[in-house]
């Protein structure tokens, strides 16, 4: 499993300027780091990995937000043309990614992975917060230096769907 520790020398390696954040207490997931961090949902961001499934197949999808506007399935299917998307098990989560499931930061993902970004993290002039794969530590990094260093494809979460909306599943953090 991938930690703080890797995710800081590969960020030295490209010479990033961050900061790994010692949390107050420990998280379970990356939708707690508001709140362990008192900083605004609009700051620190998550990586939600989907199930989608298509004519193709079944696929884990990972899609960046930031934990106050998480990937609402039929978004997601609609994009994908995906005939279902729920959300993947703890087990899926930690193959797909190599990160504990919950904690997954948006770097060092597999690049067979599919990953989608949330268009919205393009104007965020802000430094974020994301999850390290660990439950007591948080990366301090700036948004536009994070979205540089993540392969995956920009795209618009806030359209209403496609033409059919895709079936859809409670997200749970």
């Amino acid at each position: 499993m991938k930690d703080a520790l890797a995710i800081h020398r590969w960020l030295l390696a490209h010479q990033v300027h961050h900061e790994i954040v010692r949390l107050p207490r420990a998280m379970t997931c990356s939708d707690e780091l508001p709140e362990v961090l008192s900083a605004s949902p609009e700051i620190c961001l998550g990586v939600t990995v989907l199930e989608v499934t298509t004519r193709i197949g079944r696929e884990p999808v990972a899609v960046v937000t930031s934990v106050g506007s998480p990937p609402r399935p039929g978004v997601i299917g609609g994009i994908l043309e995906a005939r279902r998307v729920r959300q993947a098990s703890a087990f899926t989560v930690n193959s797909a990614t190599d990160y504990a499931s919950g904690l997954v930061c948006p770097l060092l993902l597999p690049p067979t992975l599919t990953v989608l970004v949330d268009e919205r993290l393009t104007r965020t002039v802000t430094p974020v917060y994301v999850p390290t794969g660990e439950r007591r530590t948080a990366l301090l990094i700036r948004a536009d230096h994070l979205l540089t260093l993540v392969s995956g494809k920009i795209v618009d979460l806030t359209r209403h769907g496609s033409r059919r909306e895709p079936a859809t599943f409670p997200l749970a953090g």
